[in-house]
């Protein structure tokens, strides 16, 4: 009588448990500054549908992004990571930062995150 074996071995399953810890580990790693990203994306996009936003002085502009982005509780993106650039009526705002966060040891995980939105919206401010 042949003697099938079903299943893995302990060795493959600490194995199997070990890279899918290590997936996990970079994940719970990444996720944070993804995050963070989406939320600059998400403050820019409210900016472009703020009313008036095309004839508000940079300053201001500025003041306004922060505030929506300490909401989201990021910390990663400074003012000097922000560039606002006169174009046509409107504004086009950059936003450029880096995000290094330690991984393992001595590797590190770095983040390069860039960003472009039109501010053209003209109309009334309330």
């Amino acid at each position: 009588m042949r003697n099938s074996q079903r299943g893995i071995t302990l060795l493959g399953f600490i194995i199997v448990l070990g890279v899918v810890g290590l997936f996990a580990y970079v994940g719970m790693k990444l996720f944070p500054m993804y995050s963070e990203y989406y939320s600059v994306r998400s403050a820019m996009k409210g900016l472009a549908n703020e009313p008036g936003i095309a004839n508000t002085e940079p300053r201001k502009i500025q003041d306004l992004f922060f505030r929506r982005l300490y909401i989201s509780y990021s910390e990663n993106v400074k003012p000097e990571h922000v560039k606002l650039k006169r174009v046509g009526a409107g504004w086009q705002m950059d936003v450029k930062y880096e995000v290094r966060k330690e991984l393992i040891g001595n590797l590190d995980v770095v983040g390069k995150f860039e960003s472009t939105q039109m501010l053209t919206r003209t109309g009334a401010v309330d």
